[in-house]
Parts: structure tokens; C-alpha cells; sequence
């Protein structure tokens, strides 16, 4: 399939989805959050894909929202707004609920739904020197509403309320010192920590139970104790039922080493 906003590639056992509007510094618009549904969709169902990739194409992994789409948004009535935010709300939620691990690389500024575009994945690796973060919304007078949900799930009430009532923007540094950055490194290594991590997954972890670890993580809040135990529970059981799992169990018990 043809884009006209983003990149889709697969190979070895990853796939890879770029943003790649660099002209536009990868700003946001309909037809970017169109495409990146589509993408992530295509990620989630392509058998030769374990790991998803989150990068950027150009000097900003994305820079929120596009101007021109912007001026839209800002004649849209209250209907059309409520649709158009739907359809946003969707996509984080699709790269949040995937049963793949997404690894967003961020190699430049990620700001507003840039920076919640990043948030919504497995995991941050960024630029030592040139990834910034922040959530700038206030600054325009808009709110970072459906971001916030996964900002809080990432680095909790406290430090979200002071990121996005500020509006500031943070270095790699402080980013992983939150805990919204997962690993920081020189930009010249970025492509091999990013092999490095995906090597990891792909080597050493079954598939079939980090897809189950996700449809945990993005179930279990939420859920009272008591249900969140016996839904918990059931997963377990059914976890105990796969061919990973029983392959897993044998493997260990030889102390054979397993190549998933």
C-alpha cells in the first residue's frame, strides 16, 4: 500500500513505520493519523512481524500538529471535532493495545501529539542530544486531552500534571529521568541500541506471551481488585495452554537454551 504521509516496511522479523514529512517536521494531520492506523493495523496482522518500530524521517521525530490542519480544526463544529478526536483517540489506542512491542526512536524534538505519539509505545529510545519532549498544548490554549490518558499510565499523576500545566519541554535527560525516555543514548548509536533491544525480544522472549503481557497491561487498569485478580488468574491459566508456554516449560527443564 501506497502513503503518502509515512514509510511501511518489514523485514527481519520487524516492522518498521516512518514518519515522513520532513519538510513539515512531521507534523500531524487527518491524513497522517489515517495512515498510521492503517500501518499499525497492517503491523498488528503481518505474520513476518514481531516487533513494531516507531522512527521519523528529517531533523523532528514530529512536531505535533500540522498548521494547516490546525486552521481547520479551529471552523469544525462541535460534531466534526468530536469525530476527528475519535479517530486520534483510536490510533494511540492502537499502538497502546498492540500485541507486539512498539519502540518509538526518537532522533529529534517530539512535542504535543508527537510526544503522545511516543508515549502510547512500548518503549522510548531517544537522542542524547537532540530529542526533546514536551506537551506545549497549554501555551495555545488547547489541552492535551487524549495524550494525557497515556502520560499518565507513563509516568504518573504527579509528574504528568507538572509536565502539562507547564507546557515546558524537557531534554533526553530529564526525560528518562521521569521515566517518559526508556534508554537514552548519542544519536550515533541510536540504530544500534534500538538492534540491540529488538534483538533482545526477538531472541530471548516468546511472542505469544508478550502479546499476552500487553492485553494484561492494557486491561488490568482500571479493574477492581477483586475482578482484576480473577481476570489475572484466567489469563494465567490460559497462558499455561499455548505451545510457547509448554515448549518454554520443556526447554527449561532440559536447561536446553530456546530460540524463539
Amino acid at each position: 500500500m501506497e502513503f503518502s504521509r509515512i514509510l511501511y516496511t518489514s523485514g527481519n522479523q520487524t516492522a518498521t513505520i516512518t514518519l515522513n514529512r520532513p519538510d513539515k517536521r512531521n507534523a500531524m494531520d487527518d491524513l497522517m493519523v489515517k495512515e498510521l492506523t492503517t500501518a499499525f493495523s497492517m503491523a498488528a496482522k503481518d505474520p513476518d512481524a514481531r516487533v513494531i518500530l516507531l522512527t521519523a524521517n528529517g531533523s523532528a521525530f514530529c512536531a505535533g500538529a500540522d498548521l494547516e490542519y490546525l486552521g481547520r480544526v479551529a471552523t469544525f463544529d462541535l460534531e466534526e471535532n468530536r469525530n476527528d478526536s475519535s479517530r486520534l483517540a483510536q490510533l494511540y489506542r492502537l499502538i497502546y493495545e498492540i500485541r507486539k512491542p512498539v519502540v518509538a526512536v526518537v532522533d529529534g524534538p517530539a512535542i504535543a501529539g508527537g510526544c503522545g505519539l511516543a508515549s502510547a509505545c512500548d518503549f522510548i529510545i531517544a537522542s542524547k542530544e537532540r530529542a526533546r519532549f514536551g506537551y506545549t498544548e497549554v501555551r495555545i490554549g488547547f489541552i492535551p486531552a487524549i495524550v494525557m490518558v497515556f502520560l499518565l499510565k507513563r509516568i504518573g499523576e504527579g509528574r504528568a500534571r507538572e509536565l502539562v500545566l507547564r507546557g515546558n519541554v524537557l531534554t533526553a535527560e530529564e526525560a528518562l529521568e521521569i521515566g517518559l525516555a526508556t534508554i537514552i543514548v548519542p544519536s550515533s548509536s541510536l540504530a544500534a541500541a534500538t538492534k540491540v533491544l529488538v534483538d533482545e525480544m526477538l531472541s530471548l522472549n516468546s511472542p505469544v506471551a508478550m502479546g499476552l503481557c500487553k492485553e494484561l497491561l492494557s486491561k488490568l487498569h482500571g479493574m477492581n481488585f477483586i475482578d482484576a485478580l480473577d481476570f489475572a488468574a484466567n489469563m494465567n491459566a490460559a497462558a499455561r495452554m499455548t505451545a510457547d508456554c509448554k515448549r518454554g516449560i520443556t526447554a527449561f527443564l532440559k536447561k536446553e537454551k530456546i530460540d524463539w
